[in-house]
């Protein structure tokens, strides 16, 4: 049995050989396997490359993907799907957060279970070392998300995950331009067994999601899971534009029955300032979903590689 490991990276030269070295005597540990180690650099600009390079040369089981230029994770995530050949693969951070020794007990679950499952999947149970703020932000989106969209996303859910090929063929048939793993990895189906473990904290160096990355990635989920939030807009201007038919009729009836000025400039004014932002938040919502659409229908790929090496005919 073969197992694919698919790993992205960006600038993370601190913790390649690392990781490395202790999954490959995590998998040594897995009895009549073997396996491949899928490393995809997402355009870095420190020496990550030149480290896969030095891996590959020592050992063919070490193959890399290099883009052009940085895409974000989830081209790299799905480039390293599209190039695994396992019965097993499974999708890591390099950072170490990922326990290496969790593969353990992903493959003891979907070998011994008579097909049970089709997915092993790591879920964070703490958020100890992380900031109070961003906690308290990711758990809201999974509360929220899960309100609105139909496709149920686990809270403390990672990338990291131990598949089956079936599976992973799934997921590589998805065509969309705009991906949102978390979702696409639930969307597909299967049956999955969520592996409980605490956070871990990087093996070295600094994450490269920052809260503002973070938001716009939370935002990507919505308009791909959902779109409640189109309906929202669509029911705000009913609402408001009723309101306002009740108000003029309502001052209609004071001007004439009591003759009262209609007065209130400062009233106004905040009428006129809320629903023009109601209005802006609406063509906002409206122009996410629009942008998405825009980004599909040119149909770009999803990214572009440079060099890859021990793929056999494939490298470049």
């Amino acid at each position: 049995m073969l197992i694919s490991i698919v790993v992205p990276v960006y600038n993370e030269e601190p913790n390649i050989r690392e990781f490395r070295r202790q999954t490959s005597a995590v998998l040594e540990q897995i009895p009549d396997s073997s396996y491949e180690l899928i490393f995809v650099d997402d355009g870095s600009a420190d020496g990550s490359r030149k480290i896969l390079q030095e891996l590959a040369e020592e050992d063919r089981r070490v193959k890399y993907i290099s883009f052009s230029r940085n895409f974000g994770k989830e081209a790299a995530m799905i480039a390293g799907f599209e190039h695994t050949a396992g019965d097993l693969v499974a999708v890591m951070d390099v950072d170490l957060q990922d326990p290496p020794e969790m593969l353990l007990e992903m493959y003891r679950i979907l070998t011994e279970g008579d097909g049970a499952y089709d997915c092993v999947a790591a879920r964070r149970t703490s958020r100890e070392g992380e900031p109070v703020i961003r906690s308290f932000f990711a758990r809201s989106f999974y509360k929220l998300i899960n309100k609105i969209s139909k496709t149920p996303i686990v809270d403390g859910a990672r990338d990291f995950r131990l598949m089956t090929r079936q599976m992973v063929d799934a997921i590589i048939s998805l065509p969309e331009y705009n991906r949102f793993s978390k979702g696409l990895f639930q969307w597909v189906g299967f049956n999955t067994y969520w592996l409980p473990y605490k956070n871990v904290e990087r093996y070295a160096g600094t994450t490269k999601w920052s809260f503002s990355k973070l938001f716009l990635y939370s935002i990507d989920g919505f308009v791909a899971f959902s779109t409640v939030p189109l309906a929202i807009a669509s029911v705000l201007g009913v609402v408001i534009s009723f309101v306002a038919f009740l108000m003029g009729i309502y001052y209609i009836l004071q001007k004439l029955i009591y003759g009262n000025p209609v007065a209130g400039y400062a009233s106004l004014m905040v009428v006129t300032l809320m629903l023009g932002g109601i209005q802006l938040l609406a063509i906002g919502v409206l122009g996410q979903y629009l942008s998405k659409t825009y980004l599909e229908v040119k149909g770009r790929p999803r990214y572009v590689v440079k060099e890859t090496k021990n793929f056999g005919d494939k490298d470049i």
